[in-house]
């Protein structure tokens, strides 16, 4: 990495004397030439937006923009009512049939066909929570290249302004990515629960139709069949969602614990601004305008986070395959065909693994989807459906990355009957407190219900005493 970020120069280097260093490159130090382009390059910047309403880092009105205008190019037709009632029907005789597969009930309250210009408005919420952490990092590591010089006291002052409009540029470089890679994603996905994470609104479960007639090209298999197989997995997913209450936060705060400690590459950056004329702020923004390269740090903490990301996803996307699987063989005649078209997807790089490496710099193992799959099928055999979706209870129960390298000796014993022994022990000693508790109570009450030495009721009461 170059010894002069940004194309400062620092003090005491070649051709050093005693009057100040013109770190900005602007020939003769004027520093009302110098004031002039800070005031045009606040203009420039002005003109991008301040960030998302909620003032965090990433412009997401910005992002926003830019992810839809990449949908509309390639053709966002809006939903007519036929496909609305397709997709409606779908996802209702898809709980139908996930009622016998699974124990958890429906998920979906209102069921929605959505264009992809929609699905961008409707998830955006939760973009915005996975993808401001690393925006930050990125924001304020552009910062701290630039002021991380020994600027000359006497540019102090001119410098601040410039290193806050760097990072507002840092804000809308990183919402042009996130826009970017949300209009591809938008233009692969076939509903709301393609990567795994609740992206919808609460009781939401969403089908596009453009998704769906993209995902059976080539497939041979009639529209309906493609359309009710994706509704299954859709609302699968929406089944977790809704009724794991610990499922949600789960996800996304390890999303968001990993994105924390990406680092971030600034060399291409650092490169592109040496030397830069900082007189002409479209040349600075010409240069600030590449792609950042997102790196994950090595600590114990990156890959604890990682590690408990990628099983939590893959336990999530192995219970859906199960469980839609189950329902629909015998059902949908070509279910077979489907799902190794759902399998290839994913191997040949799904729009999961390619938007988290975008926005939070995390490639998912498709390996780890299979193992999941394999021990959800394993628990089904020992333990029955109730026995599989009861480990949903409670994350302490849940499989771990380890347990994935083993599923049959998962589903026959280990930490998930050690922990429900525990938590059945536990569950057994509040019942039985709470049933001396009531006994206790109508023991207290019996005296005052009945005549005392066993008489009946009139014989010692008010009207023998009369």
């Amino acid at each position: 990495m170059s010894d002069t970020p940004f194309g400062f120069n620092r003090p005491g280097g070649d051709g050093d004397d005693d009057r100040p260093q013109d770190p900005f490159g602007l020939g003769g130090g004027d520093m009302r030439q110098f004031a002039d382009m800070l005031h045009r390059f606040a203009d420039m910047i002005g003109a991008q937006g301040t960030g998302g309403a909620a003032g965090g880092p990433l412009n997401w009105d910005m992002a926003k923009n830019i992810a839809r205008h990449a949908v509309v190019e390639q053709g966002d037709p809006s939903i007519v009512d036929a496909e609305r009632r397709q997709v409606e029907e779908a996802l209702r005789l898809a709980d139908l049939w996930l009622d016998e597969g699974t124990t958890l009930p429906a998920g979906i309250r209102s069921p929605k066909a959505w264009s992809r210009s929609e699905w961008i408005e409707q998830t955006l919420p939760v973009w915005s929570k996975v993808c401001d952490p690393i925006a930050t990092r990125m924001v304020e590591s552009m910062g701290g290249a630039l002021s991380g010089g020994d600027i000359p006291p006497e540019m102090q002052a001119m410098a601040g302004p410039l290193i806050g409009m760097v990072q507002q540029m840092a804000g809308a470089m990183v919402g042009g990515q996130a826009g970017q890679a949300l209009g591809a994603l938008a233009r692969e996905v076939v509903g709301s629960a393609d990567v795994g994470l609740p992206l919808a609104p609460d009781g939401v479960g969403a089908l596009l139709p453009a998704g769906v007639e993209a995902f059976g090209e080539g497939l041979e298999v009639s529209a309906d069949e493609v359309r009710l197989y994706l509704a299954l997995r859709e609302a699968a997913h929406q089944r977790l969602f809704a009724h794991v209450p610990w499922l949600r936060s789960h996800l996304l705060g390890a999303v968001e614990e990993y994105a924390r400690g990406i680092t971030v590459d600034l060399s291409g950056i650092e490169q592109a601004v040496q030397g830069l004329d900082l007189s002409n702020p479209e040349a600075v923004q010409d240069a600030l305008g590449g792609e950042l390269s997102l790196q994950p740090e090595e600590t114990p903490q990156q890959k604890a986070a990682l590690a408990r990301l990628e099983t939590v996803l893959a336990l999530v996307e192995g219970w859906v395959d199960t469980i839609v699987n189950d329902v629909a063989e015998g059902r949908l005649p070509e279910a077979v065909k489907l799902a190794e078209a759902v399998r290839r997807r994913r191997a040949t790089g799904g729009p999961a693994e390619r938007t988290f490496a975008t926005l939070v710099g995390l490639e998912l193992r498709p390996r780890r989807l299979r193992e999941a799959a394999s021990l959800w099928r394993a628990l089904a055999k020992e333990r029955g459906a109730e026995g599989r979706d009861a480990l949903w209870e409670h994350p302490d129960l849940m499989p771990s990355a380890d347990d994935l390298a083993d599923p049959e000796g998962f589903a026959r014993g280990g930490k998930g009957d050690e922990i429900a022994a525990g938590l059945d022990s536990l569950l057994s000693d509040a019942a039985r407190d709470k049933a001396a508790e009531s006994d206790a109570k109508d023991a207290d009450t019996k005296p005052s219900d009945a005549g005392s030495d066993g008489d009946e009721p009139g014989e010692n009461g008010p009207e023998t005493r009369a």
